[in-house]
């Protein structure tokens, strides 16, 4: 496997995807269906008005969501697809108690696209993938890792603009 992604564009992205209010969002989203604007705070409390609105900015921006006419905020294929790789990373964590026997669905997902994210960003000169610094339970769960990695590196290709890193602004 080659690598897709600089180290710059995987932290880019894992840190958009790792953001427990658009987990939060998708996941809500993708179990219950869409979420009418004026619903969204009732909907997820935890989240400050401040919190909402900045995730749904970013997930619109990322093509994640979109607001359908009178039914609300609702995923794009991409958004969908982005479910299912939250789905797969929370069933390995689950799995291989990582990072721990209980977990929040969203803190479970941010660990495993943490782990995830150096395979991504680099590969040594053999062509295998940098083993992460975290320390998983077997090599069985090392292996069975492979379908989430998998996952990531399809929705990522598939979704450029997530990868992209902005330049900064110029100091005037």
């Amino acid at each position: 496997m080659t690598t897709l992604f600089t180290t710059a564009a995987v932290r880019n992205a894992v840190e958009l995807l790792a953001s427990r209010s658009l987990i939060r969002l998708v996941t809500e989203i993708d179990d219950n269906g869409a979420i009418p604007p004026r619903r969204l705070a009732g909907i997820l409390p935890d989240l400050s008005s401040h919190q909402l609105r900045r995730t749904t900015e970013a997930a619109r921006a990322h093509g994640l969501v979109r607001t359908a006419p009178g039914a609300g905020l609702e995923l794009t294929d991409a958004g969908s697809e982005l479910a299912d790789l939250y789905d797969a990373a929370a069933r390995w964590g689950r799995r291989n108690a990582y990072p721990g026997p209980v977990c929040e669905f969203s803190n479970r997902v941010r660990h495993v696209l943490d782990l995830l994210a150096p395979s991504l960003a680099a590969e040594r000169a053999d062509g295998l993938p940098r083993p992460s610094a975290a320390r998983l339970p077997s090599t069985e769960a090392e292996a069975d890792l492979a379908r989430p990695r998998a996952l990531l590196i399809q929705w990522l290709a598939g979704n450029p603009q997530v990868t992209r890193v902005s330049e900064p602004e110029p100091v005037v």
